[in-house]
């Protein structure tokens, strides 16, 4: 099999690429340039600017792929970029988001109504409301989709965490720690708030099957952990990895520093069902929970968040207020 990545040389696209070409397919992606991850030597590698893809498209459709994949795809008409290889790849596979979902908008306020219910499956209500113009993963898998001819798979991603994390999601809580706070604040509300992760191994794991897999063609999946633990629980199992022995405190929003203050709705749990990509693409992680963090923690340390701002006078005045 040819596979031909848009995209894909950062945190999840080099796990699946790697996988790939270790089960005998042949891989191309189609990249910048401006930075040469580590990829195994048989990997052919294509530069461009993706905001300049109509440029390249006739070289791409050349090398007559048989699966198409765009990791870079984040307004509506991005989303349209894989269907231009209908008539010469047989498909193709989308990595969106799992905000794609209306408890999205349930959680950040912007679709006002009742919670829904968790664990959101792939056939949940979808989010009406955009909520950032340079960014509509909705309309992105609108747009992917709409050829029936050519079957795109689309893949809903969680919160990935890992090294080159470049949202550096562990990082705030992990810079307290190794200062020797000794408490860490969470929101109430948003200390029992249960949110879906994976890590990016794992995660690379589940798009290299999506892509090698006949069975995937035109199937929506969410991709997640097994268990969606809650921030404070989340939070416990960072610390005992890191070796941080502190107190977790739990805040009322009110006497929460500004800062630090998040403003969802947190009886919007989110929480994906991942049963339909364990049951038809055999997926299971291929990376242990501990050693998950582990890794993540390390990179973490090494590659320190740049211009994180942590206020400590602020969180030790939200400690010493009366309850």
């Amino acid at each position: 099999m040819r596979a031909l990545f848009l995209g894909g040389t950062s945190f999840t696209g080099p796990h699946a690429v790697r996988e790939l070409v270790e089960g005998g397919h042949e891989v191309t992606v189609f990249h910048r340039g401006e930075s040469e991850p580590e990829l195994p030597e048989e990997v052919r590698h294509v530069h461009g600017d993706i905001a300049r893809f109509d440029e390249h498209v006739a070289e791409l459709r050349a090398l007559r792929p048989d699966v198409v994949v765009d990791m870079l795809a984040f307004l509506p008409h991005e989303g349209a970029r894989v269907r231009a290889f209908a008539g010469v790849a047989g498909r193709g596979v989308l990595v969106s988001s799992a905000d794609v979902y209306r408890a999205f908008g349930r959680l950040h306020r912007t679709e006002p109504g009742p919670p829904d219910p968790t664990p959101l499956t792939e056939d949940a209500r979808l989010r009406e409301v955009v909520i950032d113009e340079t960014y509509d993963k909705v309309g992105v898998e609108r747009e992917a989709t709409a050829d029936p001819g050519f079957p795109v798979t689309v893949l809903r991603y969680p919160a990935v965490h890992g090294p080159g994390d470049s949202q550096h999601r562990l990082s705030g809580y992990l810079r307290r720690m190794d200062d020797g706070r000794p408490a860490i604040l969470l929101e109430e509300g948003h200390a029992d708030w249960r949110w879906a992760r994976g890590y990016c191994e794992d995660i690379g794991h589940a798009l290299a099957l999506a892509v090698r897999s006949e069975q995937a063609a035109g199937r929506t999946y969410n991709v997640a952990g097994p268990r969606a633990l809650d921030q404070r629980a989340w939070l416990t199992a960072i610390a005992d990895v890191a070796g941080w022995n502190g107190e977790i405190v739990v805040v009322p929003s009110a006497r929460m520093p500004e800062s630090l203050r998040l403003g969802g709705d947190f009886a919007q749990h989110y929480e994906l069902d991942t049963t339909r990509i364990r049951t038809e693409l055999g997926y299971t992680e291929v990376v242990g929970e501990r050693t998950a963090l582990e890794r993540t923690v390390a990179w973490e340390r090494a590659t320190p968040a740049p211009d994180l701002v942590l206020d400590y006078a602020a969180e030790d005045a939200a400690l010493g207020s009366p309850g």
